[in-house]
């Protein structure tokens, strides 16, 4: 009854930028937290930033000063606006958010993932 469809991934040279987004769609009542994790080959998956109904945001430390997390509440949908990338920052990288869906009651739900690749 909800869908996240994320976009944007691809491949980039160190030092580049990508921005992600990602549209929530179905029987939306309410979009609470919206955020971003990736996971890396080998790696568990790690939360990369966060952001409120209200506009208020969160960041890992790793990704701080370089990616910018927004959401537009009139489209349900969120962006990652990610700079200065490095080789590090190669991940699969998923959206998720909080939603209230008409009759459903609230939940957690997850994008399929797009893969950003940061390499010369």
């Amino acid at each position: 009854q909800v869908q996240l469809v994320e976009s944007g991934g691809g491949l980039v040279q160190p030092g580049g930028s990508l921005r992600l987004s990602c549209a929530a769609s179905g029987s939306i009542s309410n979009i609470d937290t919206m955020g971003w994790y990736r996971q890396a080959p080998g790696k568990q998956r790690e939360l990369v930033a966060t952001i409120t109904v209200g506009g208020s945001t969160n960041y890992a430390d790793s990704v701080k000063g370089r990616f910018i997390i927004s959401r537009d509440n009139a489209k349900n949908t969120e962006y990652l606006q990610m700079n200065s990338l490095k080789p590090e920052d190669t991940a699969v990288y998923y959206c998720n958010a909080y939603i209230s869906a008409k009759g459903y009651g609230q939940y957690w739900y997850w994008g399929q993932g797009t893969q950003v690749t940061v390499s010369s």
